[in-house]
């Protein structure tokens, strides 16, 4: 129940950034995106994950890799522009 209730709480969050960053218009293509490749990258992860512990009977790699990508996102995160782009024509 409560993993329910914290997935759910970030969706409305996550459309209001894309309305505000791409318009209503692209609004729901951009989620379908986003959704998309949140679902890639965590099939990925899994994926991973498995194949550590299977060939090197340890999940810590993983877990490196994990933290790394954190630390990649959190810096891409932080050169976001806060600027709405003006719509091309």
């Amino acid at each position: 129940m409560f993993y329910g209730l914290d997935w759910i709480a970030t969706v409305p969050p996550t459309v209001r950034l894309a309305t505000q960053r791409f318009g209503s218009e692209r609004a729901n293509l951009v989620f379908g995106w986003i959704f998309a490749g949140h679902q890639l990258g965590a099939a990925t992860a899994a994926f991973g994950a498995g194949l550590s512990r299977t060939l090197l009977a340890t999940y810590l790699p993983a877990f490196f890799a994990a933290g790394a990508l954190c630390i990649i996102a959190s810096l891409l995160a932080l050169v976001i522009s806060r600027q709405p782009r003006a719509a091309a024509t």
